[in-house]
């Protein structure tokens, strides 16, 4: 790809793609690039609606992109442009893949106005899980840690 080394060009790329992606009826109007070294090495649209895949957000189709390309599950040296704050999934996967920054456009607040709304999300995670709406409950098992001894125990393990 094309060295982009003008931050106002990646941030004008970022909005044209969510803007072209609500054109074409991929998605949701949103947006994300990786970029390393002034290079765009990943991008991605919303294609939730059109991928039936509550995981196909702008940033983690990006951030696949971009891992792809490096042949790594890490964004060291990278850049995130996206065209709104992520979301709490978003900003999971963003926090693993450990880029250098995160640069974004819309807020959640202009998010929710658009009928985009994770501030439920956010309160769900503050509470214990005993309280949250999604009934959840830890289950016990004689076996439950052995993948995770297997783990610890392994030469071969790629640590993240």
């Amino acid at each position: 790809m094309e060295p982009l080394h003008n931050h106002q060009n990646l941030i004008q790329t970022v909005l044209a793609l969510a803007e072209d992606n609500v054109r074409q009826g991929l998605g949701g109007p949103f947006a994300a690039l990786v970029v390393k070294d002034g290079i765009i090495i990943g991008q991605g649209c919303n294609r939730v609606t059109d991928q039936h895949d509550p995981t196909a957000h702008a940033e983690m189709e990006a951030i696949r992109a971009a891992c792809h390309q490096l042949g790594s599950h890490q964004l060291h040296g990278c850049v995130i442009y996206s065209s709104c704050e992520p979301c709490p999934m978003c900003l999971g996967a963003i926090y693993w893949a450990r880029p250098d920054k995160l640069f974004y456009l819309n807020s959640q607040a202009d998010a929710a106005r658009i009928g985009f709304d994770d501030q439920f999300i956010y309160q769900e995670l503050a509470r214990p899980a005993a309280q949250r709406q999604l009934t959840t409950e830890q289950l016990d098992h004689p076996q439950r840690l052995t993948a995770f001894r297997l783990w610890q125990a392994s030469n071969d393990r790629k640590d993240y």
